[in-house]
């Protein structure tokens, strides 16, 4: 059974929520990122109307906009990614190395962002990548981190890695697994139970990283604590989840210790598929105030 092609109407009306005239997208051409999005998200199964609903629904439509018209070469769009887009990537070099180590990292990241024309004059552009099913900050921040993570076993061949602002990072997967659309869902599941359980100056420190993109310096004038007791509560915190979550997919969904193990790998693998900052975004009115416990 064909899948099915979105109605007119419809992509009018996300062409419309994203605001795509705004970079002088055309219709198709806004079309085809949609389509794209859609054949990353459904590669194999039919396209079931409440599905999809929902998955449009999920789009950053504005962040896939803008990504696309970067992509296609549009001076405006890219003039607005350097500006907004710049200081994100400089936070988390800075997040992954405080000494600037990272810095060279996040510039070199924009040659292949903007896209060199081929012998056939296309553009390459790594955002024809993105599909909106995080925001396009999150998933710069995934991407840079993963670089990092490249660099280091490059650096240090058979040395362990440090544990790093990275670790709840993603990757691009390299195919798709049949059992990514069933396991994915558990463990988003799990992880929201699990950020329920934190304390309430853990849900801070994440949520000061990861939705309101702060420096470790910054979360930690936040918090009264040395950047560098910030940065060691965070990859305590994130072990914390990954251990619940596994923890939760073993009791609750019923899964073995090496699908729960497996679940959660397939989950990070997916830059959209593990949306950290809108999980967290969704459970803000739980977290406290920096005044009901600093000090």
């Amino acid at each position: 059974m064909p899948k099915a092609t979105l109605a007119p109407r419809i992509l009018e009306d996300l062409f419309q929520k994203a605001d795509a005239q705004r970079w002088a997208l055309q219709r198709e051409e806004f079309s085809a990122v949609i389509e794209a999005s859609l054949e990353k998200a459904f590669p194999t199964e039919n396209r079931l109307p409440r599905e999809l609903d929902r998955y449009l629904t999920s789009l950053h439509l504005k962040d896939l906009a803008l990504a696309a018209a970067c992509a296609l070469g549009r001076d405006a769009a890219w003039d607005y990614f350097v500006i907004n887009h710049r200081p994100v990537l400089y936070r988390a070099a800075d997040a992954l190395s405080p000494g600037g180590g990272a810095r060279d990292l996040a510039d070199s990241l924009y040659a292949d962002l903007y896209g060199l024309p081929t012998a056939a004059g296309q553009r390459q552009s790594l955002l024809r990548y993105f599909h909106g099913r995080s925001s396009l900050a999150t998933w710069l921040r995934s991407v840079l981190a993963q670089r990092y993570v490249d660099l280091l076993r490059a650096q240090r061949r058979m040395e362990p890695l440090p544990e790093g602002e990275s670790a709840m990072s993603a990757s691009p997967p390299a195919a798709h697994d049949p059992d990514r659309d069933v396991l994915v869902p558990l463990v988003e599941k799990a992880l929201r139970a699990a950020i329920d359980l934190l304390p309430p100056r853990d849900r801070l420190r994440l949520r000061s990283y990861y939705v309101s993109q702060l420096t470790l310096a910054e979360i930690g004038r936040l918090t009264g604590e040395h950047e560098a007791t910030v940065s060691r509560h965070l990859a305590r915190t994130r072990r914390t989840l990954r251990e619940e979550m596994e923890r939760s997919l073993r009791s609750n969904a019923r899964l073995s210790e090496a699908q729960a193990t497996r679940a959660v790998e397939l989950a990070l693998e997916d830059t959209g598929g593990l949306n950290l900052q809108q999980i967290l975004e969704e459970r803000k009115n739980s977290a406290v105030n920096r005044s009901e416990w600093k000090g």
